[in-house]
Parts: C-alpha cells; structure tokens; sequence
C-alpha cells in the first residue's frame, strides 16, 4: 500500500467521519467534481444516467466497512486537507439494462466553514486501482 496513505483509524473514527459527510449530503451541503481534471467523474455519471437523486442515495448506502484509507491533499495551499477514500460495491443498471455489481471508488474532502460543514466529492466512479479496506 501507498506510504501516504493513513489507515490508522478506529471503526468509531471512521463512522464519525463517514457521518459527517452523510449529513452534508443529506442537506445538500456537497458538490461532486465535475471540473476539467475530473472527466472521470463525468463519464461514471454519464455512463449510469446518474440524477442528482441517484447520486445522494449511492453516497448515503456507504458503511464504515467500505473505508479503505486517507490521505493528505497534495495541491499546492491545500496541504492542510485530509481526503477520506471509501469504495461500496453497489448494484447499477447500465443503458443495456444490464445489472452489474460496480466498486465505486469516492474520495472526500470535508471543508469546515464558519457556516458549518461542507463536503466536496472528488472522486465518484469506477475503482480503476486496487485498494484496501481497513474494516474488511
């Protein structure tokens, strides 16, 4: 595994985390990386014909079981950020109408506001790496 990636975390560490960014998604309060350096995302949305609605309800399925490791941010003046990587195996339905069970590789980054939490999704699509789960 990546040296740059932490799984030092308790299960209760990880629930909290995965909590706080559950609650932003249910208010609304998240945004998934649609930008230039992010087409990966784009396509996985495409591909699956994902709404708005859809998208919520694959980040609200997550389980602290599906938390594979963190990281810290390696764009220039965001160093401070730690992003969380989790991958849930989710049952989608492609344009064939051909179910499949898809790893969905997602990547957060919880920002602290004085107005409260907000949380980015920087990675939503198909896991294109291999990876460890730390609760499995």
């Amino acid at each position: 595994m990546n040296p740059h990636y932490n799984q030092n975390y308790t299960k209760g560490q990880i629930t909290g985390v995965l909590q706080t960014i559950q609650d932003c998604v249910r208010e609304s309060r998240f945004i998934i990386s649609k930008n230039e350096n992010r087409q990966e995302n784009i396509d996985f949305i495409n591909e699956y014909n994902f709404t708005n609605k859809n998208q919520k309800e694959i980040l609200l399925k997550i389980e602290p079981e599906d938390f594979c490791h963190s990281l810290q941010n390696t764009k220039l003046g965001f160093e401070h950020e730690v992003l969380y990587v989790f991958c849930p195996q989710v049952m989608l339905f492609n344009f064939e109408g051909d179910e499949m069970l898809v790893d969905i590789y997602t990547k957060f980054n919880i920002i602290d506001l004085n107005v409260g939490k907000r949380v980015v999704v920087i990675s939503f699509h198909k896991r294109n790496k291999p990876i460890d789960y730390l609760l499995r």
